[in-house]
């Protein structure tokens, strides 16, 4: 079994904090929905998205619900959201390692990087 696994958060750059009560989900390389998480009160899910058991190699996809945290938290502007799902497509080439895949949200833009 491999030892890796896939970890993210969200921080809001607008208002300097982590990004709590945001959906996530994570999808496979076909479009097929894998799971699916809340950020925390650190931004963070709980446990990891893709945890040793389910990890793999392969190419994924994580949806940020970034439209219905904007609103909760009264960012949102006049319709039509300027961004609403943010996705984010990665590789994960070894199954051994963690990948974390954070966010850096505003209501115009984000920003991300593999992390630690």
């Amino acid at each position: 079994m491999p030892n890796g696994f896939l970890t993210t958060h969200v921080l809001d750059t607008a208002r300097g904090c982590p990004a709590a009560g945001l959906r996530i989900t994570l999808h496979d390389a076909a479009g097929a929905k894998l799971t699916e998480a809340v950020t925390n009160g650190d931004g963070r899910t709980d446990t990891p998205i893709l945890p040793g058991e389910a990890f793999a190699t392969g190419i994924y996809e994580l949806h940020f619900h970034a439209g219905d945290y904007l609103r909760a938290t009264g960012q949102a502007g006049d319709p039509p959201l300027f961004l609403d799902i943010v996705p984010i497509r990665f590789g994960i080439s070894d199954a051994d390692s963690h990948y974390h895949v954070p966010l850096l949200l505003s209501p115009f833009g984000y920003g991300t990087y593999r992390g630690s």
